[in-house]
């Protein structure tokens, strides 16, 4: 395809040299903070995401005139650490095969496993040609840098065709997910499990209010500088106790930014003693909400208290979401501790483009068998879990094709 005499591609190595309105035109009909340019400019004005991290920003952006009309966050990766997708068995086999692995392109929203990355595109103009459009020039500009591959994680599932017609290959994994099928309270989602799985959550929230402890959200002006701080703390220390796994990459900056620019999409919750003040908390998760939607992103804490884990991170946060007409909840990374309180296993897509004739051939033979082992592998897990009548379960997106 031959770029429109009437556009002009762009490439750039930081978010700044793009106006945020114009970026916030393209994505904010998405509802995905994740994506918004306050968000990803303070990843990297923080220095959270950097070349020297093996995050090298490279976005790409196409132009009528004065007026964006298409970009796609990018990114040159050094590693594949912080993606969440993991691709260390390409990476083995690019190098049985003679071939460097590094630095690949990647498509997502850095240190985020949330659903929704497309190439953003301005309304009125047509996402099939413009998908063809960037895909072109991304090839070029993989080839011409001798890059073996382009990812594409988390893909919004409506803007997945196009990309797949445009010639990507769909690689499927599988995440969490909580929806609110209508519950009223808590006590409603509650009833949705069997009545052993009902008694281990009572057990398991009793023990955190025995223990004299509450949970509080905090949003909006009530989230201020120093919680965030001390939230930063939480997460600092948590990525520390996991040693080398600990996965701290978020700078003390992108909190302070975060107080300054992000704290509409904030909700933080806080553990705290009974009637003391919930901005001196004793552990706190920190999620992202927008719409309807709520994600769990970071939390730590002072205390080695079992089960605090489970109240922070999901019971008060689904306590809240019904309460706030929440409807669909991703808690993050991970799995199977999360399944037995409610969260589905469903698949997501990622794309790939590959530039070796034999590395790609051989990945795509694989591929079909991959994705129908993972389709298999979510249903048998979620015919595992405790909920109590199948019609709750159909009622919950669990039947059916994923």
């Amino acid at each position: 395809m031959v770029l429109d005499s009437a556009l002009e591609a762009r490439w750039h190595r930081q978010l700044a040299e793009i106006p945020q309105q114009q970026w916030d035109h393209l994505v904010q009909e998405y509802e995905l903070p994740f994506y918004r340019w306050h968000w990803l400019e303070a990843l990297e004005r923080s220095g959270s995401i950097e070349s020297k991290q093996g995050w090298q920003p490279c976005h790409l952006s196409v132009w009528r005139g004065a007026a964006l009309v298409a970009a796609a966050p990018l990114y040159l990766k050094g590693h594949s650490y912080g993606e969440f997708v993991f691709d260390q068995s390409f990476a083995q086999l690019a190098s049985q095969l003679g071939l460097r692995y590094y630095p690949k392109l990647v498509g997502m929203s850095p240190l985020s496993p949330v659903l929704g990355y497309r190439f953003f595109i301005a309304p009125g103009e047509d996402p099939k040609v413009l998908t063809l459009l960037l895909m072109e020039l991304i090839d070029r500009f993989c080839e011409r840098n001798k890059i073996l591959s382009c990812n594409f994680l988390y893909v919004d599932p409506t803007w997945q065709p196009f990309a797949e017609a445009a010639g990507c290959s769909t690689w499927l994994n599988q995440q969490s997910l909580w929806s609110n099928p209508g519950y009223e309270n808590f006590s409603n989602y509650l009833a949705s499990f069997n009545a052993n799985q009902r008694r281990n959550i009572k057990r398991e929230r009793k023990a955190v209010q025995e223990a004299g402890l509450v949970v509080t959200p905090i949003s909006g002006e009530s989230i201020t500088l120093p919680l965030l701080g001390k939230m930063h703390h939480f997460y600092e220390d948590h990525c520390r106790r996991w040693g080398m796994w600990g996965s701290k990459y978020l700078t003390e900056d992108f909190f302070i930014l975060a107080a300054q620019q992000l704290v509409e999409n904030l909700v933080l919750f806080s553990a705290h003693p009974s009637g003391e003040d919930p901005q001196n908390p004793l552990a706190m998760s920190l999620c992202v909400q927008q719409g309807n939607k709520l994600w769990g992103r970071y939390w730590g804490s002072e205390l080695e208290l079992e089960n605090l884990h489970f109240e922070v991170c999901y019971y008060a946060p689904i306590e809240w979401a019904i309460s706030a007409g929440i409807s669909y909840f991703d808690p993050g990374a991970g799995g199977s501790h999360k399944r037995r309180r409610g969260f589905i296993a469903k698949s997501h897509a990622s794309l790939h483009r590959w530039y070796e004739p034999e590395f790609g051939a051989i990945i795509d033979r694989w591929l079909p068998l991959a994705n129908a082992h993972q389709l298999e592998e979510i249903e048998a897990i979620n015919a595992e879990l405790p909920f109590n009548r199948q019609n709750d379960m159909q009622s919950l997106g669990i039947s059916g094709s994923f």
